[in-house]
């Protein structure tokens, strides 16, 4: 399934005007999926309302092809019942997507991977954690509030800390 997609500009009023940024979902795929009905595989029956626990992790890298990236979300969800209970299961999901981007400025190059390619992979990727919950006899999670600008924030700012340690380890 390909889509394309361009940012709304103005028409260009002289030769230096920037070409509008071009996206092109070239395909997406499951890479990796694991769920561990853990509670059904001892025998038991859930009892309660299951405590979801939702790790998000995003990765990009440029591919052979021009302009050609891969995106890939990683999605792992923990179920276990309130109150610390058992484990009902365990959903890990490694959904990766390939985009022909073009005309994006190389310091803009980055957020623009890690925020607006995992958007247009999320709706599938929670069509499928909707799927694989519900056949495994769970109500599925709700994963409407995944906020992509927050995670890669998030990773930067750690990115900063990691570099900055071994600098003041290196002075003291």
């Amino acid at each position: 399934m390909a889509e394309a997609s361009e940012t709304p500009s103005a028409a260009p009023t002289d030769a230096g005007a920037a070409a509008p940024v071009k996206m092109q979902l070239l395909a997406q795929f499951i890479r990796d999926m694991s769920f561990e009905n853990v509670l059904f595989q001892k025998g038991q029956t859930p009892e309660g309302k299951p405590a979801i626990q939702i790790q998000v992790g995003l990765d990009a890298k440029k591919r052979a092809a021009e302009n050609q990236y891969e995106v890939a979300i990683k999605l792992k969800i923990n179920a276990a019942t309130e109150n610390d209970g058992p484990v009902l299961y365990v959903l890990e999901l490694d959904y990766v997507g390939l985009f022909q981007v073009e005309n994006v400025p190389e310091a803009q190059l980055s957020p623009f991977l890690m925020i607006e390619c995992p958007r247009q992979l999320f709706p599938f990727l929670r069509r499928i954690v909707h799927d694989m919950t519900r056949d495994g006899g769970f109500p599925p999670p709700s994963l409407d509030g995944i906020d992509f600008v927050a995670i890669y924030r998030q990773n930067m700012a750690l990115r900063q800390q990691q570099q900055a340690a071994p600098e003041a380890t290196a002075v003291n």
